[in-house]
């Protein structure tokens, strides 16, 4: 918890209780239904909710947004996201049915009203999103893919409506097909170690009706 808020000096209270709960929530389910490695789940904090909350220092979502996490697994990136924006609506969706369920359970538990998860795919998913996030779950040709006709028309904030991906490592290659995309090191906003090739990658995207 130290580390959240050396890197996020003004969580109310109440954002500090409910970051403070996730450890003992996800070890807790992660007995039952395995959404974290088991060597992860010690470096929660690092690995997990502090690498979730990259996307806000990328950009931070205005009251009222709309954001939809895809493969979102055991709630990451949605899950720390949605605790530091409460005014803003999560919706998380994963193909493992156990896996939401144990997301459904934790928002449950923190009191967290702006999540909305589901079992499906992304392809499924009826709705417009100001962004799409995700951590790493397919190539980005794949995933733009899935997010066909998703993405609100009208921008609101200083990156243009799209997807902000958390990935690692060399992705010349992988972003050769996406010229728009713009890539942000996390070692410009975190010093730790882990973040040495982490990066939060973001990708404009047209809304098409």
């Amino acid at each position: 918890m130290i580390i959240l808020e050396k890197y996020f000096s003004d969580l109310t209270d109440l954002q500090i209780s409910q970051f403070k709960q996730l450890e003992q929530l996800y070890k807790e389910w992660n007995a039952q239904i395995n959404v974290i490695s088991r060597k992860d789940i010690d470096e929660l904090y690092i690995k997990h909710v502090l690498h979730s909350l990259g996307i806000a220092k990328v950009q931070s979502f205005e009251p009222k947004s709309k954001v939809l996490d895809i493969g979102t697994g055991g709630g990451f990136p949605g899950i720390p996201l949605a605790i530091l924006f409460p005014k803003v609506d999560f919706y998380l969706v994963d193909s493992i049915g156990k896996k939401i369920k144990v997301v459904n359970e934790v928002a449950k538990a923190l009191g967290l009203k702006n999540v909305k998860a589901e079992h499906g795919r992304a392809e499924k998913v009826k709705g417009e999103f100001d962004f799409i996030v995700s951590r790493a779950v397919t190539k980005m040709d794949d995933f733009v893919k899935w997010t066909k006709k998703k993405i609100r028309k009208k921008s609101n904030h200083e990156l243009k409506n799209g997807i902000l991906y958390l990935k690692g490592g060399d992705l010349t290659e992988e972003l050769i097909n996406f010229p728009k995309a713009t890539i942000f090191d996390l070692t410009d906003y975190f010093e730790e170690d882990f973040f040495e090739t982490k990066k939060v990658v973001h990708i404009p995207l047209k809304y098409k009706p």
